[in-house]
């Protein structure tokens, strides 16, 4: 069983500043020291997966090749109904070489117009989708996959978290994830809940 062990030195494999935040936030507690595959400045691989799970490995097995140390990485999108699941493991793509969410965020809109006539009349259903994928040196790995179902709303709400998270609504609240705070979209987060399977399957004390 691939394992994390509590005082461990890990790479989160990621260059967005947001992700990091939410991952040390969700790992100190553990007593995981997260450092970003950014900070140590490594080259980000190209996403040639089919899945977030393949992303999320193909991620992490490349931080672990550059560094010798475990790596976590997480691959993770907004899953729209009324576009066939769309952007899916795309979602960072639409955002552009700029990575401008707020062209993405138009961009779902503008799509569910033109296949619904309108947005107001759209499947608006989405999910928040995340799979964490721990590789170790020697290949050992796992993954883990975490969900949040919701609303997408127009305009986008709020300045808080990053990605789509102004234009979702989760399920049992009427706020954005933009309009909440880090710790009240713990309560939600599609991390947060790939994270709690990860830890009850792979967090060692020793």
């Amino acid at each position: 069983m691939t394992r994390l062990h509590r005082g461990e030195r890990v790479v989160l494999a990621t260059h967005n500043a947001g992700k990091l935040r939410e991952f040390d936030m969700l790992l100190a507690p553990l007593g995981i020291e997260v450092v970003s595959a950014g900070s140590l400045g490594l080259a980000e691989p190209e996403e040639t997966g089919d899945s977030f799970a393949a992303n999320a490995i193909l991620k992490a097995e490349a931080a672990v090749a550059a560094t010798g140390l475990p790596a976590l990485a997480d691959d993770s999108g907004v899953s729209v109904a009324g576009l066939g699941g769309a952007p899916g493991i795309y979602s960072a793509r639409w955002a552009g070489p700029g990575k401008d969410f707020a062209i993405a965020m138009r961009r779902v809109r503008d799509e569910l117009a033109g296949r619904f006539g309108s947005f107001e009349r759209a499947d608006r259903r989405g999910a928040f989708i995340a799979c964490l994928a721990i590789v170790r040196p020697g290949g050992e790995r796992a993954t883990f996959e975490g969900r949040c179902d919701g609303t997408l709303v127009w305009p986008p709400r709020g300045e808080g978290g990053f990605g789509y998270d102004p234009m979702f609504v989760p399920d049992g609240d009427d706020r954005t994830f933009g309009e909440m705070t880090a710790a009240e979209k713990k309560a939600f987060s599609h991390r947060a809940r790939a994270l709690a399977v990860l830890k009850q399957a792979c967090l060692s004390a020793g």
